[in-house]
């Protein structure tokens, strides 16, 4: 019997089974987790209610800093014999704990063993997709997926004469918008954005159709090599350091440090994850739309579909079989559509399966929260492609901070737009190398 079903089989089942966990020890299960703030609130709801459900188990959620940290934490306590069961682990670490062979237990292979209610049909192809073996096979279950929208600020606009209800749709409406709110005086920036390379090179790359590397943006091979220096993205680098020194766009960091200028009204538009809707939420005092991210209307094929980020759940080796028993049922529950529609709901992440989804709209919900559905709809926008499935880039994390410091030359002037995606593009490809050779 699964465990979803052992904990809908009854009163006298869970009475029973309460009182044999009263006379055995609880399974403790501990889950490394970098969801700080609001997010760290809601994640430690989730193991709340997972151990309020039963007392066989105990899931004991752990913050241990940012994707980077936890994802270090735990190659390091790996080492040092003290891994956590579970730990979260950022898309972009996604190659390099595919390659970390003998470290990780696939959770195909976990819920085969310890579940029998598990059926990987059941989660969003889409989300599943990013996180499989070549054969297809689930290795870490989703949690936090998310894709990047645009929030904007319904008052600027109404200000500036813009219609509330109607966000721009491409590049050129962001600026022509940013330009009459600045005008208006309803905010002194145009728009900011959060992770800048995610939000505008890698989903960049997948909602115009165009390869942010060769094969398939890595899935098809370790050879696999940059190709985000194209015509297409010089150009829209380009004119986004023309606006930044325009005034119209605003650089706030490499992760969401950007958030504050739209929380205090100083940018009236935000591109960042469809998770940062919580924040913004909890932050703001202005009414807030949501639209898809903009686009090239002269790019063929544009708008394609944006690409998930966020983070999934890994499963270490190193631990005995009554603990892996633990971590199959949570993962059941984690799985179950009220736990996941309300973590959607809650928080802006995707839900992972389409029976949350369902739930949602069987709730009203997205009728009465006017683009909270956004990001669904931009992720299934067209069928994905190899250029918008995703990416599967080893040491992609440290790459990634190659990339912020040669954005980092263009806002300053320091470097051209050609010399800054070139090199990263040059050192980009040195650490592929480097990956290939370790892992080959």
């Amino acid at each position: 019997m699964s465990f979803t079903r052992t904990i809908l089989a009854g009163t006298s089942a869970m009475a029973l089974m309460l009182a044999a966990g009263a006379a055995n020890a609880q399974v403790e299960v501990q889950w490394w987790h970098a969801m700080g703030g609001e997010l760290g609130e809601k994640t430690a709801a989730i193991a709340e209610g997972f151990n309020a459900m039963q007392d066989e188990y105990e899931v004991v959620p752990v913050y241990r800093g940012n994707y980077t940290e936890t994802m270090t934490a735990a190659i390091a306590a790996f080492r040092a014999g003290e891994q956590p069961h579970i730990v979260q682990v950022f898309e972009v670490g996604t190659a390099t704990m595919m390659a970390a062979r003998g470290a990780i237990y696939p959770v195909y292979e976990l819920m085969q063993e310890h579940s029998d209610g598990f059926d990987q049909s059941e989660y969003l192809p889409s989300v599943v997709g990013y996180y499989a073996d070549p054969e297809g096979n689930m290795l870490s279950m989703p949690f936090n997926s998310s894709t990047p929208v645009m929030y904007y600020n319904k008052a600027a606009f109404e200000a500036a004469g813009l219609d509330p209800e109607s966000p721009p749709k491409t590049w050129d409406e962001v600026a022509e918008a940013s330009r009459k709110i600045i005008e208006a005086g309803a905010a002194t920036c145009g728009f900011t954005t959060g992770w800048q390379s995610w939000v505008q090179l890698e989903n960049f790359s997948a909602y115009h159709n165009v390869p942010f590397a060769t094969l398939d943006n890595g899935f098809n091979g370790l050879e696999t090599e940059f190709a985000f220096n194209s015509d297409l993205h010089v150009r829209h680098i380009s004119n986004m350091k023309d606006w930044a020194d325009e005034g119209v766009f605003k650089y706030g960091g490499r992760r969401s440090d950007s958030a504050p200028l739209f929380y205090t009204g100083e940018c009236a538009i935000y591109m960042n994850s469809s998770a940062a809707q919580a924040g913004v939420n909890a932050n703001t005092d202005f009414p807030v739309g949501v639209a898809m991210l903009p686009y090239y209307d002269d790019v063929a094929g544009a708008p394609q579909n944006s690409i998930i980020g966020g983070a999934t759940l890994w499963v270490l080796q190193g631990h005995d079989e009554a603990e892996y028993e633990g971590v199959a049922a949570f993962f059941e529950y984690l799985s179950q559509p009220e736990v996941q529609a309300q973590w959607h709901q809650e928080t802006g992440y995707l839900p992972i399966t389409m029976a949350a989804y369902e739930l949602s709209q069987t709730q009203g919900f997205y009728e009465a929260n006017p683009g909270t559905d956004v990001s669904v709809q931009q992720m299934t926008l067209n069928e994905p492609t190899g250029s918008s499935r995703g990416l599967r880039l080893g040491n992609f994390v440290q790459i990634r901070d190659v990339i912020n410091e040669e954005l980092e030359l263009v806002w300053s002037g320091a470097k051209t737009v050609e010399e800054a995606l070139n090199a990263a593009v040059e050192r980009g490809n040195d650490m592929l190398r480097q990956f290939q050779a370790d892992n080959s």
